[in-house]
């Protein structure tokens, strides 16, 4: 299945890229200019694939793009980065939509103001409908964790703790309530908020699986929370023992699936979402064409069978 959807997001790829590829970009480049804005904060190392994806996607298309964040992570602080990507005129923004309530005002403000927007990461698709941005590139979290909740259930799964280290961010919240749902029971107080510090995260792990000592398995929302967990579970001489899938990729992920610690990881993909939207946006300023529906980035299970590739580049582009 995750040959059939990469080979669909290759296939579309060159659809919405084929006028490129007949003309030299530089030839084509009118100055367009586009900036990313997330959520993350700094310390976020998974945010690094973003980072590369929009600036090979930049050199190979010959426009400018910007990567800006709050280094905090403050939602509050990113609404007001989005105003002043707006106020800089760029000929689009692409950007998370981590939280409805704080972020939407700024970014129907770049839309009334003429910036085409692509949500990305972060959102849905009826969310970015209700913003008027022209597309969403990402993953499906919900169905996503369902996916992993029905895997897990296969797995002879009954009970787990997710490890949410975004709180915050509602949407990635429903990796976890698709998770339970997969497996047919109550999320109830099984999602953990963990907070972003490796070692309150760490604690906080050992804390839980020490109070409830029948936890059967552990989903982490990203290497923020994983590589902490994976620590934990060495220390309390539980890795290899519990059951453990985590979303997303990273190097200490890469090497918990190698070592047998963890079970499977999610790829959503990050290197496409900051790539593709820079695709389609030069594509739709210089042709104006554009794909007719979201694009699904994710998820895709990696498992220690299907290692090389993602070892190869694990923190680069996957």
């Amino acid at each position: 299945m995750k040959t059939i959807k990469l080979l669909a997001v290759a296939a579309l790829f060159l659809a919405i890229a084929a006028p490129l590829a007949m003309v030299p970009a530089s030839a084509l480049a009118d100055g367009e200019r586009y900036v990313l804005v997330s959520h993350a904060p700094d310390s976020d190392s998974w945010w690094n694939t973003i980072k590369n994806g929009i600036e090979l996607a930049g050199e190979q298309l010959g426009v400018t793009v910007e990567y800006r964040n709050p280094p905090t992570g403050d939602l509050a602080d990113m609404a007001r980065i989005i105003e002043q990507a707006t106020a800089s005129r760029p000929n689009g923004i692409i950007t998370t939509l981590a939280d409805y309530d704080v972020l939407s005002g700024p970014i129907k403000d770049a839309v009334a103001q003429g910036v085409n927007v692509i949500i990305m990461n972060s959102g849905t698709p009826e969310q970015t409908r209700e913003v008027g941005a022209l597309m969403f590139v990402g993953q499906p979290e919900y169905d996503a964790g369902y996916a992993a909740g029905l895997r897990a259930k296969g797995d002879g799964i009954k009970s787990f703790v997710c490890v949410n280290h975004v709180i915050s961010n509602t949407v990635v919240a429903e990796r976890c309530r698709g998770f339970a749902d997969g497996l047919g029971v109550e999320l109830g107080n099984s999602m953990l908020d963990s907070g972003q510090d490796p070692a309150e995260i760490k604690n906080r792990v050992l804390a839980y699986l020490s109070a409830n000592p029948k936890t059967e398995a552990i989903l982490t929302l990203g290497p923020t929370s994983a590589d902490p967990t994976i620590a934990a579970l060495k220390e309390n001489g539980m890795a290899g023992d519990i059951y453990f899938g985590t979303f997303d990729l990273g190097t200490e992920i890469v090497n918990g699936i190698k070592s047998g610690i963890i079970q499977w990881g999610i790829d959503q993909q990050p290197f496409l979402q900051a790539y593709l939207p820079v695709v389609v946006l030069a594509n739709y300023d210089r042709f104006g064409v554009l794909p007719g529906n979201n694009i699904n980035s994710g998820p895709g299970f990696v498992t220690k069978e299907g290692l090389e590739l993602v070892e190869k580049y694990a923190g680069k582009y996957r």
